[in-house]
């Protein structure tokens, strides 16, 4: 039995020495790299022939949602310089090259946005329209059945953007 336990503490002190290290080095571990595509940044021609073109886009119904999305989609299309989509007007306002964008891909990149979306008016422009559209029952809104010096007055506080043109052609 005294061997037995001779053996024993003969094996576990091997042990000790054995898994104990002395070695100060840390232990290197190669770990593999993954490699993540950056997608280049879209390059513009600079001697390309830029043309503007607008045209209304029906369906949308909300601006983060909608005119946000069509808008990201149509300026990730190669070639396309600017985009405005402006969800009031329900208007898409793009500068792109002639040569590597047409108004068949502008309408194509829209409906593939979604099925709602529908193109129309699509027209060349020189510079974009800026102007709101008026509409007629402005001044019934905010200055119904009021005499010239009120409607005036009450044009002063207006902050539509119809109310502010008549201001400056008064």
């Amino acid at each position: 039995m005294k061997t037995l336990k001779n053996i024993l503490a003969l094996v576990m002190v091997t042990a000790l020495f054995v898994s104990c290290k002395n070695e100060t080095t840390p232990e290197v571990k190669s770990v593999e790299a993954k490699t993540v595509a950056v997608k280049a940044e879209k390059k513009l021609n600079p001697d390309a022939n830029f043309i503007k073109s607008e045209f209304t886009i029906d369906g949308m119904t909300c601006e983060v949602g909608c005119a946000r999305l069509i808008q990201k989609k149509i300026n990730k299309m190669d070639g396309v310089k600017d985009v405005k989509v402006d969800f009031e007007r329900k208007l898409a306002m793009v500068e792109y090259d002639e040569a590597v964008v047409n108004h068949e891909s502008l309408e194509a990149t829209v409906n593939k946005t979604a099925d709602t979306y529908k193109v129309s008016d699509m027209k060349v422009v020189e510079e974009f329209s800026t102007k709101k559209e008026c509409k007629e029952d402005c001044d019934k809104a905010c200055c119904k059945d009021k005499t010239e010096a009120e409607k005036k007055a009450c044009a002063e506080d207006c902050k539509k953007a119809c109310c502010a043109e008549k201001k400056d052609k008064a």
